[in-house]
């Protein structure tokens, strides 16, 4: 099964892609989905993260579909 991730801001920077597919088992978690990506992409791991699935925050407990979107963020902060 096919996801399409996309990186935004500092993400997209680090991982030096603004989007890619990555092939995961049906019925998989989002947080085991994120965590392969981590392991492509270990520089990540020194953000504090936020990823979305079909542009709805997501906790990680969600379980991923076929072209599903998910996409990964920094946080955010403004004043």
């Amino acid at each position: 099964m096919k996801l399409q991730v996309l990186f935004f801001g500092a993400t997209a920077s680090i991982s030096g892609k603004r989007s890619f597919q990555v092939e995961t088992d049906e019925g998989m978690h989002v947080c085991a989905v994120f965590e392969r990506i981590l392991i492509e992409h270990p520089s990540l791991t020194a953000h504090k993260l936020l990823f979305s699935v079909n542009q709805q925050y997501a906790t990680g407990e969600e379980i991923v579909r076929e072209g599903d979107e998910l996409a990964i963020f920094t946080a955010v902060s403004g004043g």
